[in-house]
């Protein structure tokens, strides 16, 4: 009889060590899976398929090539890539004097737009987020090779659930915000924003965009995240395109909006509008904003939801989206400002450069 007992308690191991292997191999698969697009999504396996919101095109576009943002004889000295790619590597840049200035006045306009105008609460998050909160987001584990960890001692590369990672976007902070909580109605909607260095290692972008700050490893971005109710996403989703846009409206940045198919939309996002600032030096349109609506997907992985009226426990939906990208936007300002005498200042940005007008060597 002993000797049965021992066996079934072998046995018995041997299954639950099964079942865990199992169960480790089926959340893999499912953490692999994408987000299912609305019903209005184009389909489409690419950008090809992407749909331009017509209505919504904004601004003259200058249809008569002029120097692109790194070739500007005005920024010379101020937009220093050699320095950098000594001190940092390929990708990363020095701004200096006026040029530094008009990165941080984009960021605190862009800030007090929202903040003041649009109803967003500013947040000053961390930087460095742990493996749960990247997880949550989604931007692990299919994203990995596009992150960057942070090593403080060498057993963190063995200790798989205690890694940290700096964010590739404030998403993932402000999102998080909400993990393993339960909100209450009243509460909702959450609107947060923050403007916040971003870290991405651009692992598939190799030979793209290798000249300027088109695609950099760190890059300054104003993020927007929305926590709702599933009934009021969708109106959310618009108001959060319309709070990007009045950026570049005051601006007086030509852009326009589009819907992103099926096969161009994020991996968590159920639908997505691309907002794309025209750049005359590369006589394209290049996207300065991505506006998505993730519903319940993010929320089911985070644990977050609401209370509603009957105290019944529901998923949140979550939306983020640049409000927007500051990078992208001084290049889209050099290059749709450029004069013989210098970069023109927009005027909403005077107030935050000491009353600066024009831009000079």
């Amino acid at each position: 009889m002993i000797d049965k007992v021992h066996v079934l308690k072998d046995q018995i191991l041997q299954l639950e060590n099964e079942i865990t292997v199992t169960s480790q191999h089926l959340e893999a698969i499912l953490l692999g899976l994408p987000n299912l697009p609305f019903d209005d999504v184009p389909i489409g396996s690419d950008e090809s398929s992407n749909i331009e919101i017509e209505a919504k095109r904004y601004g003259k576009i200058n249809d008569k090539k002029t120097a692109e943002h790194f070739e500007i004889d005005t920024v010379e000295g101020m937009m220093d890539f050699e320095t950098a790619s000594r001190v940092s590597g390929s990708r990363f840049v020095y701004l200096k004097g006026q040029l530094a200035l008009l990165e941080r006045a984009l960021g605190q306009f862009m800030l007090d737009t929202h903040t003041t105008q649009n109803g967003y609460t500013e947040i000053a998050p961390p930087l460095i987020v742990n493996n749960s909160s990247m997880l949550g987001t989604a931007q692990l584990p299919k994203f990995e090779e596009d992150q960057f960890q942070v090593i403080v001692r060498d057993n963190d590369l063995a200790d798989h659930n205690n890694r940290k990672w700096l964010i590739p976007t404030a998403e993932v902070s402000l999102t998080n915000i909400v993990r393993e909580k339960i909100t209450d109605k009243a509460d909702l909607p959450l609107r947060f924003v923050a403007l916040t260095s971003c870290f991405r290692a651009e692992a598939g972008a190799a030979g793209r965009d290798t000249r300027g700050m088109i695609r950099q490893h760190q890059f300054q971005k104003v993020e927007l995240v929305s926590i709702t109710e599933p009934e009021l996403s969708e109106v959310e989703h618009n108001r959060m395109l319309e709070c990007a846009e009045a950026i570049l409206k005051l601006l007086e940045l030509p852009y326009r909006v589009m819907l992103l198919s099926s096969g161009d939309m994020g991996f968590s996002a159920q639908k997505t509008y691309d907002l794309e600032v025209w750049m005359p030096g590369q006589q394209t349109y290049r996207e300065i904003s991505s506006i998505s609506n993730c519903g319940d997907f993010q929320a089911r992985r985070m644990m977050a939801r609401y209370r509603d009226g009957n105290k019944n426990k529901k998923y949140l939906h979550t939306l983020n989206g640049s409000g927007v990208a500051v990078g992208r936007a001084l290049i889209a300002i050099l290059e749709n400002y450029q004069t013989p005498d210098g970069i023109q200042v927009p005027d909403v940005l005077k107030k935050y450069m000491n009353n600066l007008s024009t831009i000079k060597i």
